[in-house]
């Protein structure tokens, strides 16, 4: 194309499928990061062959059956992202040691805003909320490659199994096949954290429970903290493999190996399709706060089930749009955390 008009119309036109596409390669792939380059590809290799496309299907199919023979190029690996319980027993708190795992082990965090585009239709918004929560993130990933699609494709963006045919140069029968041991495989998981409940918008009751939880964590009040936590709830910290089950334990590693945690701040982050915070905790030698970690929480009837805990912060923080330093008191914070989430949600 050498129209210069033609050239950014088309840009403008892929431009607008950059969220919807992201948000599927993140379901693919369990990874923040590859799924951006896996869009990014995507984008590349639909500007170069668009003079090919014919029209059959539709501008957004046509980038589907891209950004799917992209994901799954990427898959042949073979590598599953996972959660430490996907991969150890739970540690009781007197064994525990933190011992890291490389980077491509660990199912990645994702900002909303990144993956999940704006929908008029609340039903169709709480499906696409809950397909992005770490439980399902999770149960995706034990899915052979093709089989992930197909869940994803039928049951997340309520494609037509005859559309997902003709996207995966399959049958409908193939497709039903392969959407059938999905459902099969993603039963029989006993889904650790995989009961949050969480309403979209938040009720009042479950931001009371926030809250609460900031005001308890801020304080390093443990007794309040044991008040909001569920007595199985599981805490994780990748990327080290190390799980924690039950209020005990959490609040144990809390005062003894995560006692430097103490006097931190939370700055509420949307993760997941979940409530998650912002973690920084004192920095000893600058002053101010550093960051530790993105923290993403599961609820359930009015407790905290899940508490995942993110910890490369030089790569979470800029995804999410985070400053990587604040001051002790910082009057700009909330206008900078403003602009940083606009230029997230454009896609910047």
């Amino acid at each position: 194309m050498t129209d210069s008009t033609t050239t950014a119309d088309l840009d403008v036109r892929l431009e607008k499928h950059r969220v919807e596409l992201t948000g599927y390669c993140y379901r693919m792939l369990g990874s923040s990061f590859e799924a951006e380059d896996a869009v990014q590809d995507t984008m590349v290799r639909a500007w170069r062959s668009y003079d090919k496309f014919e029209g059959r299907s539709s501008l957004r199919s046509w980038l589907y059956r891209i950004a799917t023979n992209v994901c799954l190029d990427m898959l042949t690996a073979g590598n599953k992202r996972a959660r430490p319980m996907d991969l150890t027993d739970s540690t009781p708190l007197a064994q525990a040691a933190l011992s890291p795992r490389p980077d491509h082990t660990w199912l990645e965090p994702m900002p909303d805003a990144r993956v999940l585009p704006t929908v008029e239709d609340p039903a169709e918004a709480a499906v696409a909320k809950e397909s992005v929560r770490l439980a399902f993130m999770a149960a995706l990933q034990q899915l052979p490659p093709k089989q992930r699609a197909v869940l994803i494709l039928r049951e997340v963006l309520a494609w037509k199994a005859t559309e997902v045919a003709e996207l995966l140069g399959t049958t409908v029968a193939s497709v039903n096949s392969a959407l059938q041991r999905a459902r099969a495989t993603l039963a029989e998981r006993d889904g650790h954290g995989g009961e949050a409940v969480v309403s979209d918008p938040l009720d009042e009751e479950q931001q009371k429970l926030l809250d609460r939880y900031v005001a308890a964590f801020e304080g390093y009040d443990m007794t309040a903290l044991t008040a909001l936590l569920h007595e199985d709830a599981i805490m994780t910290m990748p990327p080290f493999d190390l799980w924690l089950t039950g209020v005990d334990d959490i609040t144990g590693f809390m005062t003894t190996l995560g006692a430097s945690c103490a006097n931190s701040r939370l700055l509420p982050v949307q993760a997941n399709g979940l409530p998650g915070f912002a973690h920084y905790k004192p920095d000893e030698e600058a002053g101010g706060y550093t960051p530790w970690a993105v923290q993403v929480l599961e609820i359930s009837d009015g407790r905290i089930t899940g508490f995942h805990c993110f910890l490369d912060t030089e790569r979470w923080f800029p995804l999410f749009g985070l400053p990587l330093h604040l001051d002790a008191v910082d009057d700009t914070l909330d206008d900078a955390l403003e602009a940083e989430s606009d230029q997230v949600e454009e896609g910047v």
